[in-house]
Parts: C-alpha cells; structure tokens; sequence
C-alpha cells in the first residue's frame, strides 16, 4: 500500500525562506510542491522520507531565489492489485458503494460486484445483502473490506462542467 519513490526536481528556495537553514527551506518547498498531490503511475503523495542530495545554489539572471537540484525519497500511497484494504462506507447509490480511507476518497465498488444477493433500497438509500433470508444493510461509516482490482490514472480534463464532479487523479476500482 506504501512505497518509497525516488524522486529528483530542481527546487527554487523563494527568497524569504532564506533565513532558514537551508534543509528546512528545501523541505519547505517540497511539501508545498508535492505533498497531497497524484504523481502519476507512483500515486499520492503521503510525506518526505528523507533528502538524498542537494547541488547547486545558482542564482538565475532577474530572480532572486536559489535554484537547487535535489534527490529526495517520498513515501507513496499506491495500493497493489490484488492487496485487501479496509475502508469506510460513505456513500451508496444505485451504481455502489463509495469508499474512503480517511486520507483517500475515490473508491468505488460497482454493484455487480456487490455480494449476492444484494439489492438497492430507495427509501432507505442504502444496498441491503439478502443472507440466509434476512436482510444485512450496509450502513454509512461502516468499514468494508474490500480486494483492489485496478488503480487508474485518468487524464486532466480540459473542461469541465458547472455540475460534475470533482476530478479525482487516481481512482481506486474494486
């Protein structure tokens, strides 16, 4: 589920970073540029695990700010297909179960995935499981073991309209 990558960026350190030592000015920089965001084919990035190298310090014509080029591990949340993950129930409709991990959202189990027999209920807006004849419903923050099947990076949309939904960069399929 967790991973160290290995990743190596020019940082710009903004001059009023410069009073910091020059470590906590770099890490600085790379929480603000990295931490929370979907690097793609490595996954979300959780937190900085260390900094390998720093080189540089130049100084470009017309700015102000060091450039440094930096090696650095981040620890990555990109699960395994195949891996059981434990996750909390926060939203059903007719198309499944969405699940979220606390730190990730964009978990969906279809319905034809669901266990059989399961059925939609309209009035309570919940999936209920039909086992040994009585009915199971599957509550909102309930937690929900579930097997990843797929984690998909879809394309930054160019457009997007008023009402869709937010644009999630990684996708967990169930």
């Amino acid at each position: 589920m967790f991973n160290l990558s290995t990743i190596e960026d020019t940082i710009r350190v903004p001059p009023h970073d410069l009073s910091l030592p020059l470590l906590d000015a770099i890490k600085a920089q790379i929480k603000n540029l990295f931490f929370d965001k979907v690097i793609k084919d490595l996954g979300l990035v959780i937190s900085l695990y260390d900094i390998k190298s720093v080189e540089g310090g130049f100084v470009f014509p017309g700015d102000g700010a060091p450039t440094y080029k930096v090696e650095f591990r981040l620890v990555m949340f990109k699960p395994f297909v195949g891996e059981v993950l434990v996750g909390k129930l926060k939203k059903c409709d007719k198309s499944g179960l969405y699940l979220s991990l606390g730190f990730f959202d964009d978990i969906h189990v279809p319905e034809h995935l669901l266990q059989q027999p399961s059925k939609f209920d309209e009035e309570e807006k919940l999936w209920v499981w039909s086992y040994n004849e009585t009915d199971m419903f599957m509550d909102l923050e309930e937690e929900v073991r579930f097997r990843v099947e797929h984690v998909k990076y879809p394309p930054i949309p160019i457009e997007q309209e008023s009402n869709a939904k937010p644009f999630a960069p990684m996708e967990i399929s169930v």
